[in-house]
């Protein structure tokens, strides 16, 4: 069974930054785009950021220049570097693999607030 085991979400101020990290099987993440959606209460789940395994990243608008997504290829493990954040940040983030299928993490709780 495939198994995304994320962590590093929490409460931070706004302006403030936080690491998530989704580690996966070997099997997984040597051929899977890997990254993160979020899906804040009431509204749709979008994607965040993601990875190829050629390290193509993609970017949604709202993060652009604030978060970076990296592999660590010797750990298995896909980090989303939060900076600068906002409360409109705010979600439950998932980190997840894509190939022909897909698999998802249980998703971390990330609230920005003062």
């Amino acid at each position: 069974q495939v198994q995304l085991v994320e962590s590093g979400g929490g409460l931070v101020q706004p302006g403030g930054s936080l690491r998530l990290s989704c580690s996966a099987s070997r099997s997984i993440f040597d051929l899977y785009t890997m990254g993160w959606y979020r899906q804040a209460p009431g509204k749709q789940r979008i994607l965040v950021a993601s990875i190829t395994t050629a390290q193509s990243t993609r970017y949604a608008d709202s993060v652009k220049g604030r978060f970076t997504i990296s592999r660590d290829t010797a750990k298995n493990t896909v980090y989303l570097q939060m900076n600068s954040l906002k409360p409109e940040d705010t979600a439950v983030y998932y980190c997840y693999a894509q190939r022909s299928d897909s698999f998802w993490g249980q998703g971390t709780q990330v609230t920005v607030s003062s």
